[in-house]
């Protein structure tokens, strides 16, 4: 890396280093990470996607998704290439599917994404959405892995508010540390109680697809005037107007997937926009948050 490129990449990942996310556990992580869902699966895009996560970590998102249910297994196999002789600067974070959610499945789960990350131990391991496994079950087997030193700590994704005051009521269940869910300006349901709860928990949401897969899943979104508008004022993109909005309120870590440096960077640099009051205003006129509880928004 050039010398000029080497002293933005180091402000950029100073910048991003001071918007902080906690855990309920006090463990600090930046506000911006990295997804992975859909990587691994062109052989011709993976030298430059390991290149993407590498550098990423480097602008200081340090924190990479992924899953055992992405391209069954190999997304899990990229990552592990691509944080190899960088794991300890990365917060690992892979996903279990429902079915294999309890007992000895869950195990044997963790022990092949364990394998296929190439690590030791996951730093946050999360039941990807609620299936036939109770929630009873999962709690029991998250905490066995905690135990066993295969998991630093464990959570939840795509539940709602009902299903994050039952396991709640379970015992251990509190020890959940956080709910990945969908999450960006045109998708606001959460806002309206499960964001509200997970802050008076102190347990800071995890989005994907904060960007709504660039846009896609939201028409009219990224071309709108107004949005358009404010990003021009931060010389900045629709897209890292989206992810600075995202992450503006400080109990939000969001991990947009980007599988070239290019998209990185953009990534990276969203984080060092700071939205004015007027500028929020603005946004929640077109893009309102609801006024009633509504079904948790799924991809």
């Amino acid at each position: 890396m050039e010398g000029a490129a080497r002293e933005q990449t180091e402000q950029i990942a100073s910048r991003l280093s001071k918007r902080k996310v906690r855990l309920p556990d006090g463990t600090s992580l930046p506000c911006i990470g990295q997804g992975t869902w859909q990587m691994g699966d062109d052989p011709s895009a993976r030298k430059e996607e390991i290149r993407a996560l590498r550098f990423g970590v480097e602008l200081g998102m340090k924190v990479i998704d992924t899953a055992e249910m992405y391209g069954d297994g190999r997304a899990e196999t990229l990552v592990g290439e691509a944080i190899r002789g960088v794991r300890d600067e990365v917060f690992l974070v892979s996903k279990v599917l429902p079915h294999n959610a309890g007992g000895s499945r869950l195990a044997r789960s963790c022990e092949q994404s364990l394998k296929r990350l190439g690590t030791d131990v996951v730093d946050l391991y999360l039941l990807h959405w609620r299936g036939s496994v109770p929630l009873s079950d999962t709690v029991e087997g998250m905490e066995k892995l905690v135990q066993a030193g295969k998991i630093r700590r464990w959570g939840v994704s795509n539940l709602d508010t009902d299903d994050m005051e039952e396991l709640f009521k379970l015992a251990k269940g509190t020890h959940c540390a956080t709910n990945q869910v969908l999450y960006h300006l045109g998708s606001r349901g959460i806002e309206f109680d499960l964001l509200p709860w997970m802050r008076e928990r102190s347990m800071p949401v995890m989005a994907y697809c904060p960007l709504a897969q660039a846009g896609s899943l939201r028409r009219g979104m990224t071309d709108h005037p107004v949005v358009k508008e404010i990003a021009a004022d931060h010389n900045a993109s629709a897209l890292q107007l989206l992810l600075a909005w995202c992450v503006r309120g400080g109990n939000v870590l969001a991990i947009p997937k980007a599988s070239t440096t290019d998209h990185v960077l953009d990534n990276a640099k969203a984080g060092m926009i700071e939205l004015s009051p007027e500028e929020l205003a603005r946004l929640n006129d077109i893009f309102p948050a609801p006024t009633e509880q509504v079904p948790l928004d799924i991809v």
